[in-house]
């Protein structure tokens, strides 16, 4: 069974088990245990837990990319800047912990190298400097993957709530003395689709704004 086993193998049955027990309960143990094999088997492949994760990471890029659909090369730059971050939340929502797992990580192949450079060069052509363009995507990007980590903190996964983010709840523990703060809980636990779409107009708005400037 171990000299049969590959790097896809046991990258794939790692993004199952992800959203078992999440990105805590994800040990190289556990991924030996459901692969039926002892847990050094996996060292030829990963080193450690960080390697897989960036494995993971890479996969996850690898998938997202293959299902996408970008606009076309001659489309306005924010056109292409909201669809990047649009399609990064939504496969980061198919993973539990999946925002946790894809950030900060290093990627393993260059594969990703070829969907940045036509991004890249959308904003080029729109008058960006390189500097300008690799800001704009990366403030956009961060903005992304602190969403769907803030997100997943309330929805693990779609359906699932986390217990203790209730809007009257948090109201009774604040208790009346901070009204404004009080009526922020239902935006701040609620309707996650309006306030993503929200914070990314924020964001294009001000990429827009200093590149006028």
């Amino acid at each position: 069974m171990a000299a049969k086993l590959d790097r896809a193998q046991v990258t794939d049955t790692a993004l199952r088990l992800l959203n078992d027990v999440g990105l805590d309960g994800l040990t190289l143990r556990r991924i030996a245990t459901e692969l039926d094999v002892k847990a050094p088997a996996l060292y030829w492949h990963f080193a450690n837990k960080q390697a897989l994760l960036d494995e993971l990471a890479t996969e996850m890029l690898r998938r997202m990319t293959a299902s996408a659909e970008p606009p076309a090369p001659d489309a306005p730059w924010q056109d292409h800047l909201l669809a990047a971050c649009r399609v990064l939340r939504r496969a980061l929502l198919g993973y539990r912990d999946g925002a946790k797992v894809f950030s900060g990580t290093l990627l393993t192949d260059g594969a990703h190298a070829r969907q940045q450079e036509t991004q890249l060069d959308v904003f080029r052509r729109a008058g960006f400097t390189p500097t300008e363009a690799v800001d704009a995507f990366f403030t956009a990007y961060s903005f992304t993957i602190g969403f769907v980590i803030e997100e997943q903190a309330v929805h693990p996964l779609p359906g699932e709530r986390t217990p203790g983010y209730d809007s009257a709840e948090r109201a009774e523990r604040i208790g009346p003395d901070h009204p404004l703060a009080t009526a922020a809980g239902e935006d701040l636990f609620g309707d996650h689709e309006r306030r993503f779409e929200r914070g990314l107009a924020i964001v294009t708005a001000g990429v827009a704004a200093l590149a006028r400037r």
